[in-house]
Parts: C-alpha cells; structure tokens; sequence
C-alpha cells in the first residue's frame, strides 16, 4: 500500500489518498480546535494518543458488530480506512446533560437522560453545524429515510457498548458525536471516536477527561485523554 497525495486536511486529521481506490490514509495531527476554530493550539502526542485510541475503539465496535471505515492502524499517528461517500449529518446522543444542551434548554449540567436523547446535525463549519432533523436531511438530499435510520440504529447500539466498555473504566459516558459514511452502499460508521469527540466525566468525582478540558481552558488534556486510555486498557508507550 502506497500512500499518495493529501485528499483533505482537516482541523485535526489529514486524509491522503493510496494506490488502492477504495482505501485512504487517516493522518492524525497535534492540533486542537475549539469553537468552530477559533481557538486554536498544538498539543504534543495528541495526535498518537488520538489515533491509537481510535484505533481501540474502531476494533471493539466491528467486534461487536458495527460496520466501521477501520481497516487497521499504519504508525502512531497514521491508520488506514475505507474511502466513503460521507453522510454529511452528525448523530449525537447524550446520555448526561451538559454542553449545548444545558445552553439550549436551561436544564441543570449534569442530570441523567432517560432515555438518551438523540440529535441531528448538519456538517458544515461555515454554518456552525446547526442542527436539523430528518425532514430537513430528506428534503435537502443530506440522508435517506434508510440512511438515517441505520444511522440512528447504529449510533445507539454503539451507545450500549461504548457506555459499559468506558462503565469498566469508571468512567461515564456523558455524550458523543458519529459520523457515517456510504461504502460498496452499505451505512457504516467513519471519522474518528477519541476524547476530542465525547464527553467522559470521571464517574465518582464527575472530573472532566475530555475535550472540555481545552474548551474551558483547564489544562492537562492529552494527560486526561491518556487517563482514559489507560482506564479501558489501551497501552500508549
């Protein structure tokens, strides 16, 4: 497998193209962005504590049956996946409320979510990714009926496994983003899952070991991403 020429580059991850059409090249950088980039920064080891992270993650869930874009992990830094037509709609579940939601609604940080709630938004930056529904994904051409509905299938049952894996860890699962994408016309599950795309809350002292650490500038974020890692067993030398 040869790796070519850079496809996109994105606030946290470069994609390249190889000498196989179907398969891409995931590059994952030191860089972190918050707020739609207007806070930026380098981290040192992000980008290996992330990819090897997601490289775990990537595994547990094709284990358990969620069709994923993983193909296997290249260097510290690099991972090889399946080229996708990208979905341009990010599924978010959030188990705890915190975040936008406590923003939006006015409800208290913290208070459990039963059952889960289950939100739509568009993937665009320039818009500051607004949230949609299915009416609007279906009319604008963004998703399918059937698109969106294994989307939202897949996006909880990786909710039941995710919640029990990072459960071990003592850890809670606070929410999450996914992204999909349509490869050989089957739904399956792209981008990345790490800190950067999660809320994880230490689960005796509700500690913040996410990206949350950066955005409130709280400091120790690849420490905590590693704390994570080492919690469900991932070995980052």
């Amino acid at each position: 497998m040869e790796k070519r020429q850079e496809l996109y580059t994105g606030k946290a991850k470069s994609v390249y193209t190889t000498d196989d059409p179907d398969l891409l090249v995931l590059h994952f950088r030191d860089d972190a962005s918050a707020f739609d980039g207007k806070k930026k920064e380098s981290l040192a080891r992000k980008g290996k504590v992330n990819n090897i992270f997601n490289a775990f993650i990537m595994q547990r869930l094709e284990e358990a049956g969620i069709p994923t874009h993983f193909e296997k992990q290249l260097s510290d830094t690099e991972s090889l996946v399946k080229k996708m037509e990208m979905i341009p709609v990010e599924c978010v579940v959030r188990n705890i409320a915190a975040g936008g939601l406590v923003k939006r609604l006015g409800v208290e940080e913290g208070i459990s979510l039963n059952p889960p709630t289950f939100e739509l938004f568009l993937k665009n930056d320039e818009k500051g990714d607004p949230m949609i529904n299915e009416s609007l994904a279906e009319t604008f051409g963004w998703a399918t009926p059937e698109q969106l509905a294994e989307m939202k299938s897949l996006t909880f049952k990786v909710n039941h496994i995710l919640k029990q894996l990072f459960a071990e860890g003592d850890m809670l699962l606070v929410d999450y983003k996914l992204e999909f994408g349509v490869f050989k016309g089957d739904v399956i599950l792209g981008d990345e899952f790490s800190p950067d795309g999660c809320r994880l809350w230490d689960a005796h002292t509700r500690e913040k070991l996410d990206k949350d650490r950066f955005r409130q500038g709280l400091g120790g974020v690849i420490e905590a991403y590693e704390e994570v890692a080492r919690r469900i067993g991932i070995h980052i030398d």
